[in-house]
């Protein structure tokens, strides 16, 4: 369901970020509000040549991967300090990319759709339901120096704070563009 922006605006005053259940359910609510900040695919410049954290909600997940996009197409894995190489190519116009990586002994080629990207946070969204599958919707990489050592609620939290800090701006905007046509309208009379 699309918001107005009466919505956005009311819902602006409520900054808190309320409990979800999974990382998935966050980033669900989370990513609507922080689209507009976001990135697309074909600005290379925010993802590649940089180390991406994997963050899961997986209680048995405590490896650290690190993801790397790197020129040519050549993408790296690092699960606990061993390499693995795979590619990754992006479908013109579409903010799709396809990743080919290892996964358990075989190489698997995989098309995800761009959830949110920014210089912190890269969110793809595998295409299908994966849910049905028992696997997380979304793929969730996160800026090494900001990430390392955060639960991924702490990371929910950075990510929210996002669309918490832009809002108290458009929040601050719209209040003071409302002071200045009172002033305005009762400068006139």
């Amino acid at each position: 369901m699309e918001q107005t922006f009466a919505d956005r605006l009311l819902r602006s005053f409520s900054l808190e970020m309320p409990y979800q259940e999974s990382m998935d359910d966050y980033l669900d609510f989370i990513l609507p509000l922080i689209r507009p900040w976001g990135e697309d695919l074909n600005e290379v410049e925010f993802y590649m040549q940089k180390p991406w954290m994997e963050i899961r909600d997986n209680e048995d997940f405590h490896e650290s991967v690190l993801h790397f996009f790197n020129d040519e197409g050549e993408y790296l894995v690092s699960v606990d300090g061993n390499i693995y190489q795979g590619s990754w190519s992006i479908v013109e116009m579409n903010n799709k990319i396809i990743l080919e990586r290892p996964y358990g002994g075989t190489m698997q080629r995989e098309l995800f759709d761009l959830a949110f990207m920014n210089a912190d946070f890269f969110v793809l969204k595998k295409h299908g339901d994966q849910r049905k599958l028992g696997f997380n919707k979304y793929f969730l990489l996160g800026r090494e120096s900001l990430v390392k050592n955060l639960e991924w609620r702490d990371v929910m939290e950075l990510m929210f704070n996002r669309y918490r800090n832009n809002s108290q701006i458009i929040t601050f905007v719209v209040i003071f563009v409302i002071v200045v046509a009172v002033v305005l309208v009762f400068s006139f009379f």
